[in-house]
């Protein structure tokens, strides 16, 4: 484990493995490298071709969080600082791999013009089609109000309810059971989160046109087996982004397996 210092001055914890050129894998929505293997598996799968490096987005984990406002622009930026952080440790060139929200702060690092190489995307959770609820437009004003007065366990719950669409009954269920208070722990960064989605899960494709600014080498992945409106969003954001490439990981959902994404990314990274 090491550590590199975000603009701000945060502590951001990372594990670097192999040899190579660099790729950055970026974990979604409360995925960090103490609950998630998945990026620890995936960074030894490549870790002979590639120096890969995993970390622990702002909050969670072993990284800090010196950022006290969440407002969307500045929470953002912090997040895109952290990445260049990571890229100037890198040598000052990387490829970024993001996951669910992950892959839309990715999106976020190119259009800010951070030093990407490639730029893979594995399922972004928009909403662009009606086979899905969008999220509520006071969502993240509402995670906000619930963080501000300390219900963080109200927060994580809206979250899973609103955002990620699991029915009410078993979030209640998911409170009582031992796991939920690390969710807690890390509940605050969820204000993050949905301050990277912005507007992008409200139902309308036009909420993704400003990624065709993005001018970096892009792959879009998602699951055969994945909800039909993640697929949707995957597709979509394909036929914005100039020149991205499209694929489909036979037999996966939103929670791909390492084994199944270290070959289609080892062959695009090289």
């Amino acid at each position: 484990m090491a550590t590199v210092h975000s603009a701000d001055g945060t502590a951001i914890s990372y594990d670097r493995v192999g040899s190579g050129p660099a790729v950055i894998l970026v974990d979604g929505a409360t995925a960090h490298r103490a609950v998630n293997p998945t990026a620890g598996e995936l960074a030894a799968l490549l870790s002979p071709s590639f120096t890969v490096y995993t970390y622990d987005r702002r909050g969670r984990g072993q990284s800090g969080d010196a950022a006290a406002d969440v407002t969307a622009a500045l929470a953002v930026a912090a997040e895109i600082a952290d990445i260049d952080a990571l890229i100037a440790e890198a040598g000052g060139s990387a490829a970024l791999c993001g996951f669910s929200s992950g892959s839309v702060l990715a999106l976020e690092a190119a259009l800010a013009g951070s030093s990407i190489s490639h730029l893979a995307l594995y399922e972004p959770p928009f909403v662009v089609t009606d086979d899905r609820a969008p999220l509520p437009a006071d969502y993240r004003p509402q995670l906000q109000a619930a963080l501000a007065e300390g219900r963080r366990g109200d927060a994580a719950a809206m979250f899973l309810a609103r955002a990620v669409g699991i029915p009410s009954e078993y979030v209640d269920g998911m409170r009582q059971g031992p796991h939920w208070a690390a969710m807690e722990e890390i509940a605050h960064t969820l204000a993050y989160d949905a301050a990277v989605m912005g507007s992008t899960m409200s139902g309308e494709v036009k909420e993704l046109e400003r990624f065709a600014a993005v001018q970096v080498p892009t792959l879009v992945l998602y699951g055969g087996n994945t909800e039909p409106w993640i697929a949707s969003a995957a597709r979509a954001l394909a036929e914005v982004v100039p020149g991205a490439r499209l694929d489909s990981l036979e037999g996966q959902d939103h929670q791909v397996a390492a084994a199944a994404i270290a070959p289609p990314l080892g062959r695009f990274f090289a």
